[in-house]
């Protein structure tokens, strides 16, 4: 029998009723909801264990005066309020100013130093890292190779590497020997500090070259097929297709590596113990909070608190002002 038929009835077909959306934007009943949650709170568990126990117990702790020694015991210090901040914000010492060469006097200048090594390492692994990239994503024989060979720097382990750079900078050092030059690297605030910077940069330069390789993939060759078949040159199809799409996986390689170096540790401590010359001249923050321990944990505390801080704030800037999300998950519209 023909439906098109006059006097038919056609039969439409039954359609799936999907599940409506809640007014909340989540389409999960609250059996589903209770069992997503049952399957994350392990890793929930388990994170605030390892890392929200410790900040908590950290700030309490920042707040707390150390012990001192008084009539031959040791004396818990009780609650001191801010002044273990004061101490490290003002570079106080009690109500006169921190001594010269003193953990308290040197807190602003190692904030500067941390900086200076995070602008630097960053910008020249930016380069260096979207150039690397582009290269290895080319169409060429032995492209896996080139790849494996460029990710092995960032392999090493730290230590290995911090040592290997502090061998080949030493005074009868590869470098010295190349350039015949006489230098003591580890002896002068600049050549300690450039050591330091060519040591982070060809250790890490592979990782920020990873995740902006990621992002090129991403990138679909046909866009530049109809890029060339408009006339567009090879400058203009970096500028106007290249750099827009691949803008957000660079803008998150730059928060990794910006939170990475800000929290820079290993490399300068073995390199140079934190010390070049007479000063602490490559000193970051977190060699300086490990050294303050010697000092007190509270107070210690308080400096890692800070550090935290600063770090936060960065990584805040960076998801507010540039849009740096590493979950892939785009803005709200405004409305």
């Amino acid at each position: 029998m023909n439906d098109n038929a006059p006097g038919s009835v056609a039969t439409a077909p039954a359609r799936r009723r999907l599940p409506r959306r809640r007014a909340g934007g989540s389409s999960l009943d609250p059996h589903e909801k209770r069992r997503a949650l049952l399957l994350v709170s392990p890793a929930m568990i388990a994170l605030a264990i390892v890392i929200g126990y410790p900040v908590v117990r950290a700030i309490w702790m920042s707040f707390q005066a150390d012990q001192h020694v008084e009539n031959g015991f040791f004396v818990q210090g009780g609650f001191a309020g801010l002044d273990n901040y004061k101490h490290w914000l003002l570079q106080r010492c009690g109500d006169v100013a921190c001594p010269p060469g003193s953990t308290g006097s040197s807190f602003w200048e190692v904030v500067g130093i941390t900086l200076f090594f995070t602008v630097v390492t960053v910008s020249i692994e930016l380069v260096l890292g979207f150039w690397f990239a582009m290269i290895m994503n080319g169409k060429f024989r032995g492209r896996g190779l080139v790849r494996a060979a460029v990710l092995i720097p960032w392999a090493i382990p730290t230590a290995v590497t911090a040592k290997l750079w502090y061998f080949i900078f030493s005074y009868d050092g590869i470098v010295n020997h190349l350039f015949g030059a006489h230098v003591i690297w580890f002896g002068d605030k600049w050549a300690a500090r450039s050591a330091i910077i060519v040591s982070d940069v060809w250790k890490t330069t592979p990782f920020m070259a990873l995740l902006i390789l990621a992002g090129l993939q991403l990138i679909s060759d046909d866009v530049y097929e109809a890029a060339k078949v408009d006339g567009a040159s090879a400058v203009q199809r970096f500028w106007s297709i290249t750099v827009p799409l691949v803008k957000p996986a660079v803008v998150v390689a730059l928060l990794f590596r910006t939170l990475d170096v800000l929290r820079m540790y290993d490399l300068p401590q073995i390199m140079t113990g934190g010390g070049a010359g007479d000063g602490n001249d490559t000193t970051t923050l977190s060699i300086l909070v490990i050294n303050e321990t010697r000092n007190g944990f509270n107070s210690a505390a308080a400096l890692s608190t800070i550090t935290f801080l600063i770090v936060f704030g960065v990584a805040f800037l960076f998801i507010k002002f540039l849009g740096a999300s590493a979950t892939g998950a785009e803005p709200k519209a405004k409305r």
